[in-house]
């Protein structure tokens, strides 16, 4: 059975403006394929971008490459546990996490800068892109906001200091870490 949102109802739900955010180096430190809850540190920032941004109405949904499970170097489950760990260690917490595990040379349409992450996204929630925005720490973070035609910030965490410099299109925002980029944004509102 097909469900839908009747566009003529006076009921309809109003679509959600949401922040899509990379999760390494942007969401929590850089940890070269991280892939033990043990290793999983936070910047101090990270609870309260979250709680800002949910004050604020936004969706907040986790878009991110992992391909070190194609790598076969962690499993989809320790992945999996990863997220579970971030969800409960929050204040607030984050609407979705989406994943691609493919290698780069795969060829999969959900790998960032792909749109498959977001599309899928956009399938499972009401997403107003028109006020949405991409967070992340690479080139790929801000090809992808791009791509899907929303806002996009980089962060100078993770690798995004190295990243700014090589950029051909610069994000609408570059911020020092999560917490400045969604200060900027929220105050946009």
């Amino acid at each position: 059975m097909l469900t839908g949102t009747n566009p003529n109802s006076k009921t309809r739900k109003p679509k959600t403006k949401t922040v899509f955010i990379d999760r390494d180096g942007t969401l929590i430190e850089e940890v070269n394929f991280l892939s033990r809850v043990d290793d999983l540190r936070f910047f101090s920032f990270t609870d309260e971008s979250v709680r800002l941004l949910k004050e604020n109405g936004f969706l907040i949904i986790v878009v991110t490459n992992q391909s070190g499970i194609g790598r076969k170097i962690f499993t989809e489950a320790a992945m999996h546990e990863i997220h579970e760990k971030i969800q409960n260690d929050l204040t607030v917490k984050l609407d979705g996490f989406y994943f691609c595990p493919h290698l780069p040379t795969d060829g999969c349409t959900c790998r960032k800068p792909n749109l498959g992450m977001i599309e899928k996204a956009c399938a499972d929630f009401d997403v107003d892109l028109e006020n949405s925005w991409m967070i992340g720490d690479k080139i790929l973070d801000v090809e992808l906001g791009l791509k899907a035609n929303i806002k996009t910030a980089l962060v100078l965490t993770g690798y995004g200091a190295g990243d700014l410099e090589k950029l051909e299109k610069k994000p609408d925002v570059v911020a020092e870490n999560l917490l400045e980029a969604v200060k900027t944004i929220v105050s946009q509102i």
